[in-house]
C-alpha cells in the first residue's frame, strides 16, 4: 500500500502543514509516500522524496516541479497524450488550518472519489471553529470551560472575570492567543485576535491547569494513543508549537490516576464517535478539580501526533484498509421518464 501526503494549502498554518509533510517521511519508514504539495494559490505540485526539505517551498523551487490535475479518482500529469495518473491507495490530509480543516479538502475528495483520511465535511465543520466545539461538546455531555463570543463588529465588553484566554474562533497553533491578566491588556489581545478573525472566543484562564492530550482513531476497533501531559510555561504559544510539530520520538506517558485516565479515554471516544470516522484526532482536555474539560478538537494534529503511538504506521494502513466510502446514488431518471411519457413523448 502506498499513502499520499497532502500538505500546504491557503492558511496561516501552511508553514506548519510542510513542517509536519516533512516529518512524516521519517515516520513512514516501510510504506511508499506519495508527496503533493498544495501552494497559496491552490495548486497542486508532485513533490519527489528528495525534495522534501524546508528550502524547496521558501525559494519557490516546488514551482518548477510537476503540476497536477485532480479528476475523478485522483490526480494527474498532464501529458501530450493524454494525463498520468499518480499512483497511490490513499490519501493522508495534513493541511492544518483553512483548507485542510474547515472541510473544503474533505469536499474535495468525496467528490471526485479518492479515498482519504481525514474527518469529514461535517466533522469539520464542528471542530474547525472552537465555538461549535462547544456546541457539540454540551450535545453529548462532555464538559467545556465557559465561555463568551466576540465579533470584530461588537461591543468589548467583556462578562467573564479575569485573568482570560482569547482565542482566535477559526485557527490552531496558538496563533493569535493572548492571556490577559487584566482590562488594561484586553484591547491589544483583541486587537491581535481579529487580525486573524472576525470571531474570538475569551475562556477563563485558569494558572497552572492541568492539561492532557490524547490521540487516535476506530479501524474495526479502537486505536488509542498514550495520554500525554505536555510541557508547558503558561500555555504552549506558537514558537513552542511549531517546533511541537516537527516531532517524530515517542511520548512518554502521563503519571495519572487510573480515574482521570478512564475520564479521558471516554470523553475521547463520546467525542469521536460516528462523526470522526475515517480520521485520526488529538483531543486537548484540562482537568479542574478532577473533573475532565475539553478544551479543543484537533481534526488534523501536528504530524498527526504520530509520536503519542507505539505503532503509527501500521495504525494508518489498518484506518486505510477500514475506510468507509459515501454511497453511490444512482440516477434512473424514472420521474424525467414519467414527465415524458405523460405528455405523450419519447
Amino acid at each position: 500500500m502506498s499513502i499520499a501526503i497532502l500538505f500546504g494549502g491557503s492558511s496561516y498554518e501552511h508553514e506548519i502543514s510542510i513542517v509536519s509533510a516533512i516529518t512524516m517521511q521519517k515516520v513512514f519508514k516501510k510504506t511508499p509516500l506519495v508527496n503533493i504539495f498544495v501552494s497559496s494559490n491552490r495548486e497542486f505540485y508532485l513533490i519527489e522524496p528528495r525534495d522534501m526539505k524546508s528550502s524547496t517551498f521558501s525559494s519557490g523551487a516546488y514551482k518548477k516541479m510537476q503540476k497536477l490535475e485532480i479528476k475523478k479518482g485522483g490526480f494527474f500529469v498532464s501529458k501530450m497524450f493524454g494525463a498520468k495518473a499518480v499512483e497511490f491507495n490513499t490519501l493522508l490530509n495534513l493541511i492544518h488550518g483553512r483548507d485542510g480543516e474547515d472541510g473544503k479538502i474533505a469536499s474535495l475528495m468525496e467528490f471526485f472519489s479518492i479515498s482519504y483520511i481525514s474527518s469529514r465535511l461535517e466533522a469539520c465543520a464542528m471542530s474547525f471553529n472552537k465555538l461549535y466545539t462547544k456546541f457539540y461538546a454540551q450535545s453529548i455531555g462532555v464538559k467545556s470551560l465557559d465561555y463568551q463570543l466576540l465579533n470584530n463588529e461588537s461591543m468589548r465588553e467583556v462578562l467573564l472575570p479575569f485573568p482570560l484566554i482569547v482565542k482566535p474562533c477559526r485557527l490552531g497553533s496558538s496563533i493569535g492567543v493572548s492571556i490577559v491578566k487584566d482590562k488594561s491588556e484586553l484591547d491589544y489581545a483583541l486587537d491581535v485576535a481579529f487580525e486573524f478573525d472576525s470571531d474570538v472566543l475569551l475562556e477563563p484562564f485558569i494558572a497552572n491547569i492541568k492539561e492532557y492530550n490524547l490521540a487516535g482513531c476506530y479501524t474495526d476497533k479502537w486505536e488509542l494513543s498514550i495520554v500525554e501531559e505536555p510541557k508547558k510555561d503558561e500555555f504552549l504559544d506558537f514558537d513552542k508549537k511549531y517546533l511541537d510539530f516537527s516531532r517524530d520520538g515517542k511520548a512518554v506517558a502521563a503519571n495519572i490516576s487510573q480515574e482521570i485516565q478512564n475520564s479521558i479515554v471516554e470523553s475521547f471516544k463520546a467525542i469521536y464517535g460516528e462523526l470522526f470516522q475515517g480520521s485520526i484526532i488529538r483531543c486537548d482536555f484540562f482537568e479542574v478539580n478532577g473533573e475532565i474539560y475539553l478544551n479543543e478538537i484537533n481534526p488534523i494534529p501536528g504530524s498527526m501526533a504520530n509520536y503519542l503511538f507505539e505503532d503509527f504506521e501500521n495504525m494508518v494502513l489498518r484506518l486505510a484498509s477500514a475506510l468507509r466510502f459515501e454511497k453511490k446514488i444512482e440516477s434512473k431518471y424514472a420521474y424525467i421518464n414519467s414527465i415524458q411519457s405523460a405528455k405523450g413523448k419519447a
